[in-house]
């Protein structure tokens, strides 16, 4: 009995033992390796045990046979597989839970409504998903759009504006596909809460198009339905758009960039310049949100046919080009700080 006893007293400070050496193994912080950031992809079905390895060789953690009993002992949660970044020292525990969670790396993009393809191919760069080039390449392939835009040119238009999580392994390409399939969930949303047929009968390319130019016109979402039915009246009538953002552009298609129009890029010799062609454009000049989306599938009924900007960050409307030369006049006395040019009563009209 005495000898059972005995045994039974080793057997219980053996396993106090290994406890203690099991906390002070994963319980301490290790950074064993030297550059501030450190990746490590955990392939998709690697068992506990060879994930354990992985991190050791990478010097993420201090000791493979600590992490593996850990991982173990909470065999109920699965290593998750990914691509994780290691930015500090941590300590085993902390390293498990980070992985068990699927804390993988993700690039955050930030594509805001009205970005053309070229914005974004130069936001993807800077953040390191894919170069410009790549990117530009992949909106090129209009196979994705083939049922809404037979005769495309590229994705513009159907690269919907969002925030998006890439991994390192993300191409071009599956960028290009998630942002459509975001447009076709936003676009079937846009139907569902409209009448759905845009008035004269536009195509889903059309009214996609016309949704870019009035994302392009105006950051209030209020106006959107406005300004959308003013380049309605303006087709019905033939009159020509005179679409600034359609001029900016057709610019940057030359490779000439510009951010304020000037009278003699009204001149630019383009299928897009809404001032020497009538009608609309032959695509889409820019990634349309939701909102404007809806204007263009539903816009306001009214009888203007111009609008200028106001020095609210919105605009004025009128009916008739003698009402519109009266709302540029105000405009410019407002610019020089004639606070006499403000009209109450067309602030109310909008």
């Amino acid at each position: 009995m005495r000898r059972l006893g005995l045994l039974a007293l080793l057997a219980i400070a053996a396993l106090g033992a290994g406890a203690s050496w099991l906390d002070i193994q994963i319980g301490r912080s290790y950074r064993g390796h030297r550059p501030e950031r450190v990746f490590v992809d955990i392939p998709r079905g690697t068992p506990r045990w060879e994930v354990a390895a992985i991190l050791k060789r990478n010097d993420i953690i201090r000791n493979p046979l600590a992490f593996a009993l850990l991982s173990e002992w909470h065999f109920r949660r699965p290593l998750q597989a990914g691509e994780y970044l290691f930015d500090r020292a941590m300590n085993s525990r902390e390293v498990f839970w980070k992985i068990s969670h699927g804390q993988i790396f993700v690039e955050t993009v930030l594509v805001p409504e009205g970005f053309t393809s070229f914005d974004i191919a130069d936001e993807l760069d800077r953040k390191g998903v894919c170069s410009r080039e790549d990117f530009l390449a992949a909106a090129h392939d209009t196979t994705l759009i083939s049922d809404l835009a037979p005769h495309a040119a590229s994705l513009e238009g159907f690269l919907f504006p969002s925030t998006y999580f890439f991994t390192r392994h993300t191409t071009c390409e599956q960028v290009a596909r998630r942002m459509v399939q975001n447009f076709r969930v936003a676009w079937s949303a846009a139907q569902s809460e409209t009448a759905g047929t845009p008035p004269g009968a536009l195509s889903p390319v059309e009214t996609v198009t016309l949704a870019s130019l009035v994302e392009r016109e105006t950051p209030k979402r209020e106006e959107r339905p406005l300004v959308a039915g003013v380049f309605y009246n303006r087709l019905k009538r033939g009159y020509p758009l005179q679409c600034d953002p359609t001029v900016q552009y057709a610019a940057a298609l030359a490779g000439r960039p510009v951010k304020d129009v000037r009278p003699q890029d009204l001149r630019i010799d383009s299928s897009y310049n809404t001032y020497l062609h009538r009608g609309l454009p032959p695509g889409p000049i820019a990634n349309p949100g939701e909102a404007s989306l809806r204007a263009a599938l539903m816009p306001a009924q009214s009888d203007y046919l111009y609008f200028v900007a106001n020095d609210e960050g919105g605009h004025f409307f009128s009916s008739t080009l003698e009402e519109h030369n009266r709302n540029v006049a105000r405009l410019r006395r407002l610019l020089a700080g004639d606070a006499s040019a403000s009209d109450p009563a067309s602030k109310k009209k909008q």
